[in-house]
């Protein structure tokens, strides 16, 4: 497992994230128009050509079995591979974290959270929490990441689950004008300090000026327990994880959907 145990260490360190707080961004697909003409026809030939090789199909040791998603597994050349080998930056995406999980398996239960309303999944990473509010019936969705890899394999998952696609935004969101939303969702982005505190800002901001209701995954990482949001926070469910989910996340056992309320 030497890639993902070479890559995965910095969820616990300084992010890519962090690194891209300088840099610009891009919006994969416009918010004023619906890009849907089959998902690959978007998608740079080799880049879709790598993705579809390199990760398999799985709905399988999740909270939510029924969203299909393109992800690294041991049945993958490079979950074993060293990880300057893969050719892109980190694949965060790759991995379904534990608090997207707890996130999108809440989505799915309670789906009145999400219905009508316009939802930000901030660090989108896989897409499934996005995904999860589409199925539940969200009327605008944007997909923030700053991996362009990410959009893409964002766009192959909306494919996989027969929901069209929404705008995903590439760049640092925390350095842009807010805008308006009904809902923020964030699975697994408390995992550094310094992102944490600016996450901690920025999350106040948009609650305070449009009074958005914000969601938060995490399954119990020093960097969120121990961050003074604490303080403002009210736990919604905590759900178990299943054992594939345990043994790839260093034997976290529970991940909790918390609602930030400052």
């Amino acid at each position: 497992m030497a890639l993902s145990l070479g890559w995965k260490a910095t969820r616990n360190g300084c992010g890519l994230l962090l690194q891209a707080m300088r840099s610009g961004g891009v919006l994969l697909f416009p918010c004023g128009r619906c890009p849907w003409r089959g998902a690959g026809s978007f998608l740079d030939p080799e880049i879709k050509a790598f993705l579809e090789e390199n990760t398999e199909v799985t709905s399988s040791g999740s909270l939510t079995p029924e969203i299909q998603l393109r992800l690294l597994t041991p049945r993958c050349k490079f979950w074993w591979e060293r990880a300057d080998l893969w050719p892109h930056s980190d694949p965060y995406w790759a991995i379904y974290w534990p608090g997207g999980q707890a996130l999108s398996r809440y989505l799915l239960d309670n789906p009145d959270v999400v219905r009508g309303k316009s939802v930000l999944d901030l660090g989108s990473g896989c897409g499934a929490t996005a995904i999860a509010a589409k199925m539940s019936g969200a009327s605008r969705i944007l997909a923030n990441d700053i991996d362009p890899i990410a959009g893409m394999a964002i766009t192959l998952n909306c494919e996989l689950n027969r929901v069209n696609p929404f705008p995903i935004l590439i760049q640092n969101i925390l350095n842009l004008e807010q805008d308006k939303w009904d809902l923020v969702v964030l699975g697994d982005m408390f995992y550094d300090e310094n992102l944490a505190d600016s996450l901690y800002q920025w999350l106040k901001k948009c609650f305070w000026t449009y009074r958005t209701r914000v969601l938060i995954g995490d399954p119990g990482r020093p960097q969120f327990s121990g961050h003074s949001i604490q303080h403002h926070l009210h736990k919604v469910v905590e759900y178990s994880l299943l054992e594939p989910t345990r043994q790839e996340n260093s034997g976290l056992t529970t991940s909790t959907v918390w609602d930030f309320q400052p």
